[in-house]
């Protein structure tokens, strides 16, 4: 049977999603953006497909989500928890189970716990499902080294790099980094929330840490900006030395005071693509790919997921309890 499902979010991601769902046999039942250009438009028509399907872009959530009845709501409208959570909460009315690509919304308890206690209450009332899950976080930081360090049988830390070429993503990711401003621009834009850079690294050494186990002492985070030395230009922005070209950012569990897992992410101007898992204990081993596409791979991880969604047991829950192995081969030095 075809899942009825709802766009909620028509931006680049929610496109990518609904492109796939139509490919997938979803059975899309209708979509929902506040953007005025897309309202009263066809989805098939917003999304390139060259066809109609039928569903129009409509801004009014609660009748979207009356009217089609879904099973559930393929969600990507925004970063942290608090500011979607009242469109989530419409789902959740809606009797509907969500998939969301909010980053805080993959462990919500970390910056948002007496606002996720109330979700997880409310979801289980109305016996839904509410996931946030993607690339990074929910594969790349955290279910990617989970499943990799199963091979071993000590392990000692866990170190994730993630490096990508910022001039072949889309204008939103190369602005939202502050590729063209000045050190303290960027400093000022990411201080007050008009850019994000990446957005959760705590999130995915919280969600890494609980799938395999491990109880962290504390998080760290944070991120800088990486400065030009030479002419940069992407098909959006231009750079010139001491500008800003990218940005690195990091985040890690400790216990004991020891770091027992870090991630890193490194995204610029002309950075390589690649990813690299170290896993050090016994035996120890890296692993490394030529980089893993961020969109399109978010978007497969939403549809991927979303049957598994459907399985779920109510609440809010995480990729963790989508994992059907739990395991803790840290050494005890």
């Amino acid at each position: 049977m075809a899942i009825k499902s709802v766009i909620y979010g028509v931006g680049p991601i929610g496109q990518l999603i609904a492109r796939i769902a139509v490919e997938r046999g979803f059975e899309i039942v209708g979509a929902v953006d506040i953007d005025p250009q897309k309202v009263g438009k066809d989805l098939g028509e917003v999304i390139g497909l060259g066809k109609t399907l039928g569903i129009k872009v409509e801004s009014d959530a609660d009748k979207v989500l009356k009217d089609s009845n879904p099973d559930i709501v393929l969600h990507s409208t925004g970063s942290f928890f608090d500011k979607v959570y009242p469109q989530i909460m419409k789902a959740v009315k809606a009797n509907a189970d969500v998939i969301s690509t909010c980053e805080t919304l993959s462990w919500p308890w970390y910056r948002y716990s007496d606002l996720a206690e109330l979700v997880d209450s409310y979801a289980k009332n109305h016996n839904v499902t509410i996931l946030g899950a993607g690339v990074n976080p929910g594969f790349v930081f955290d279910a990617l080294p989970a499943v990799l360090s199963v091979t071993l049988t000590r392990l000692d830390k866990i170190t994730v790099i993630r490096s990508l070429d910022a001039s072949k993503r889309r204008y939103s990711f190369q602005k939202k980094i502050g590729l063209g401003m000045t050190p303290s621009q960027f400093n000022e834009a990411l201080s007050r929330g008009e850019i994000t850079a990446h957005v959760g690294f705590a999130e995915s050494v919280h969600l890494l840490a609980s799938i395999i186990g491990l109880k962290l002492d504390r998080v760290e985070e944070g991120q800088e900006a990486l400065i030009a030395e030479k002419h940069y230009e992407t098909q959006y922005f231009k750079m010139e030395p001491g500008q800003v070209k990218g940005v690195v950012g990091h985040g890690s569990g400790f216990i004991n005071g020891r770091e027992i897992i870090r991630v890193e992410l490194r995204a610029c101007a002309g950075c390589e693509d690649f990813e690299e898992v170290r896993l050090e204990g016994e035996p120890s081993i890296t692993w490394r790919s030529t980089g893993t596409a961020g969109d399109p791979a978010t978007a497969a991880v939403i549809i991927n997921l979303a049957p598994r969604v459907l399985d779920a047991r109510p609440g809010l829950i995480t990729l963790k309890d989508l994992i059907n192995y739990s395991y803790s081969v840290l050494t005890s030095k």
